[in-house]
């Protein structure tokens, strides 16, 4: 990755409030703000936890349809 990428990425984290910046000489440290990481991965756990769920009910539904399949093949026979 080029220098140019690199401080575009971290001027986009700077502006979501995500990292810091400083100054010292020639260096510009970065420092993670760990408030808005912490609400973004609160987000990101509700969701996480919303599709889980979701998934676990289709998988739920799909084991009925085979079971159902199933008898009405046997029932066939």
């Amino acid at each position: 990755m080029s220098m140019p990428a690199i401080s575009k990425h971290l001027k986009v984290l700077e502006r979501c409030g995500l990292i810091s910046r400083g100054r010292a000489a020639q260096w510009r440290p970065c420092r993670l703000k760990a408030k808005p990481m912490k609400e973004a991965m609160d987000w990101l756990e509700h969701y996480r936890r919303f599709w889980e769920e979701s998934f676990d009910r289709l998988d739920d539904y799909l084991q009925t349809l085979q079971e159902k399949e199933k008898t009405h093949e046997r029932k066939k026979k």
